[in-house]
């Protein structure tokens, strides 16, 4: 099906393709189509099988051709030469194609996943979202960019997802394009029907196509029902991620489509003031999921020994029961946690501050939530009658658990996720990051947060498991080659002193390149990789990502001692506190 003033049905279960037309009205005042896409051509019609059409489907997308505007101008009534480029009714197209599908739900379907292609903002029939907003007004209005560009200009696209549940019908939207596009409206769409949103430049260079092939070829649960209980001392408090609660039931949600890389979070509130009220006896979570499943059936034929492939519907319950001791002090609370999971909930609350109220904001509620962290860990210090009354403690020295903290803070801060608008940020990359950041699982997320860095003696041999994100790191080592794990990007380095023997690039092989693929494989979306030898190719996209000796608070290398000054604005800021408190 494709769309622009008009909506094209392919039916390629004949010999020759064969579109039908429907034409969209161009205002969204006018109801509807003027013909139901079930009139134009039935559903049964349009729906084709893979296997048995796949020469006609690749026949039909051969006759795709742009719109010209001489199209789009008959179509609107306008002169050829006034019609502005766009014509993409994909609001009216989408709402149309959800109701075409609904008459299917439950017999020919039990989900229906749409993948929906946009090369730019709709601006045409219903749903059209208007890109002016996306410009220099704000500097003129004194508007705050970084919140103005946030939320969804108007709830069509939200209120359509909820069609779309009700439908039985995912969508997964793909925009490749450079253009500002609004995804803060376009996103609920997605991710509130149980789709993904993926984001391109272009098409040329683009994981587009590994991208698409494993949405297709990796199994998914669909109806999902997630309910979390606990013992009495406490109670679920917030809950982060791509579902829905119910709603009438408390610590229910629903998930429309999920596959194994779905990830969810939790925190918990305490039901009274004591805490715990026996630290002898474990705290309790229950975790259920419902879920249902498409499995093949082999049915034999009744000709013979060949069988063909049918396919059942089948619901599952899964439950999961968890037993914790309940920490007797604050010691051991900070023996026993996960910074990766504190920097996961860390991420899912920065988000909703920022989309609540701007992305300055959010980056000021996670320096002061590090500065209170630190506070509080030298209070606990302080009670052991060694530690030095002037002491302070940043770097959590006494917390292996805690100690990449900082690192995180800082390289969240420098992330596009919080870096401002007047850096050059385009919001549509930071609404893409929101929605893949809340979904990724937390050792991804930390990856996509702070990079791993890893050095190689050669192809064959790893030199050293983790660097920090610096150039000095870089020296130091003295290693030829580096690898970089950015989740969504992954960069090998040959320095510009390494041996010219070393082959270049690295052989297939060789353990440098199945390190590679194991991380390819194992990976919600397809990583793009790069190779390159410094001092004669551009490797400004590996430098850019040593974060260390970039200024927290602007891009470049302005300071020269990034981290480094960073860390000393929040020992200060610690000791203002700790002074603030002791009364002195």
């Amino acid at each position: 099906m494709t769309f622009s003033h008009k909506i094209g049905l392919y039916d390629v279960q004949g010999p020759v393709p064969v579109v039908k037309n429907v034409f969209i009205p161009p205002d969204s005042e006018e109801d509807g189509l003027a013909v139901a896409l079930e009139d134009a051509m039935p559903l049964l019609s349009f729906l084709a099988l893979v296997d048995t059409c796949k020469d006609q489907i690749a026949a039909a997308l051969d006759t795709l051709r742009p719109t010209s505007s001489w199209e789009r101008g008959a179509a609107s009534g306008q002169e050829a030469d006034t019609v502005l480029l766009g014509g993409r009714g994909f609001g009216t197209a989408m709402s149309s194609l959800i109701d075409y599908l609904s008459s299917e739900y439950g017999s020919t379907f039990a989900l229906a996943r749409v993948f929906a292609f946009l090369s730019g903002a709709p601006d045409y029939g219903d749903g059209q979202l208007d890109t002016r907003r996306y410009g220099e007004q704000y500097a003129s209005k004194g508007e705050d960019a970084d919140l103005a560009l946030l939320p969804e200009q108007i709830p069509f696209y939200r209120d359509l997802a909820a069609v779309a549940v009700q439908a039985g019908v995912c969508v997964d939207i793909f925009a490749v394009t450079d253009e500002y596009t609004d995804l803060a409206s376009l996103k609920f769409l997605s991710i509130e029907s149980g789709g993904s949103l993926f984001l391109y430049a272009n098409a040329d260079d683009s994981t587009l196509p590994q991208d698409i092939y494993r949405l297709l070829s990796r199994p998914y649960a669909f109806g999902c029902v997630l309910r979390l209980r606990t013992s009495p001392d406490f109670e679920p408090g917030h809950s982060y991620g791509h579902f829905f609660p119910d709603p009438q039931y408390e610590n229910v949600q629903h998930i429309i489509c999920c596959d194994s890389f779905a990830t969810y979070a939790y925190d918990f509130d305490f039901t009274h003031a004591d805490g715990f009220s026996r630290h002898t006896e474990p705290a309790v979570v229950q975790i259920a999921f419902q879920y249902s499943v498409i499995e093949p059936v082999e049915v034999a034929s009744g000709n013979g020994p060949q069988s063909y492939p049918r396919f059942c519907l089948k619901r599952r319950l899964r439950i999961r029961t968890l037993q914790y001791r309940p920490a007797n002090n604050i010691n051991e609370i900070y023996d026993s946690v996960d910074q990766e999971a504190v920097l996961h909930i860390l991420v899912h609350k920065v988000i909703l501050v920022s989309l609540e109220n701007g992305v300055r904001e959010g980056r000021n509620s996670v320096h002061d939530w590090l500065a209170i962290l630190i506070t509080r860990y030298n209070d606990a210090l302080r009670s052991d009658p060694r530690t030095p009354e002037s002491h302070i403690d940043i770097d959590f020295s006494q917390c292996p658990h805690l100690q990449m903290i900082p690192q995180f803070v800082f390289g969240l801060l420098r992330s596009p996720l919080l870096r401002l608008h007047e850096e050059g940020i385009h919001p549509d990359y930071r609404i893409y990051l929101q929605c893949l950041f809340s979904s990724l699982e937390p050792s991804s997320l930390a990856k996509a947060i702070y990079p791993l860095l890893i050095s190689y003696s050669s192809p064959n041999k790893q030199a050293f498991p983790r660097h920090t994100l610096s150039r000095a790191a870089l020296t130091m080592s003295e290693s030829p080659i580096f690898l970089l794990d950015a989740f969504t990007n992954l960069v090998v380095y040959y320095s510009s002193t390494a041996d010219p023997s070393l082959p270049f690039p690295p052989p297939h092989d060789c353990l440098l390149r199945t390190t590679i693929n194991a991380l390819k494989q194992d990976r919600c979306i397809t990583p793009k990789l790069m190779i390159v030898r410094g001092g004669q190719d551009d490797s400004s996209l590996f430098e850019n990502y040593l974060i260390e000796e970039q200024d927290v608070d602007g891009s470049g290398y302005a300071s020269g001692n990034g981290f480094i000054s960073f860390r000393e604005g929040i020992r200060n800021e610690v000791a203002e506190i700790l002074k603030e408190e002791s009364g002195s």
